[in-house]
C-alpha cells in the first residue's frame, strides 16, 4: 500500500504562485505515473496534470502555460508548480500515483485558495 502526503497549499492572491509537493512512501512498486487532480467547491474532481516515469507531461487546457509538473523518481516525490494563479484555481488538490502493477493510490489533498 502506498501512502501519499500532499503539502504546500494555502491562501494566495490572484497572480501569485504556489508549489505543491507529493511524497510517496510505503510498499512501492515502480511508479509509472504521478498525477494531480483538483476539486473545487460544489464541482467534480478534475484532471490537472500528469507526468510519466520518463517525464512525459500532460496538462489540462485550463492550466497550460501556468502550471508545471515535475518528479524525482529516486525520491518518489513530485511537485506541481503553479504560477499566475486565478480564483478559479481554488480547490483541494490531490496527488494520484499509478504503479507498474496498475494499483492507483490517492492522497488526502491540500487546499489551495486564490483570493484577494
Amino acid at each position: 500500500q502506498v501512502q501519499l502526503v500532499e503539502s504546500g497549499g494555502g491562501l494566495v492572491q490572484p497572480g501569485g504562485s504556489l508549489r505543491l509537493s507529493c511524497a510517496a512512501s510505503g510498499s512501492i512498486f515502480s511508479i509509472v505515473s504521478m498525477d494531480w487532480y483538483r476539486q473545487a467547491p460544489g464541482k467534480e474532481r478534475e484532471f490537472v496534470a500528469s507526468i510519466s516515469k520518463y517525464s512525459n507531461t500532460n496538462y489540462a487546457d485550463s492550466v497550460k502555460g501556468r502550471f508545471t509538473i515535475s518528479r524525482d523518481n529516486a525520491k518518489n516525490t513530485g511537485w506541481l508548480h503553479m504560477n499566475g494563479l486565478k480564483p478559479e484555481d481554488t480547490g483541494v488538490y490531490y496527488c494520484k500515483v499509478t504503479e507498474s502493477n496498475y494499483m492507483a493510490s490517492w492522497g488526502k489533498g491540500t487546499l489551495v485558495t486564490v483570493s484577494s
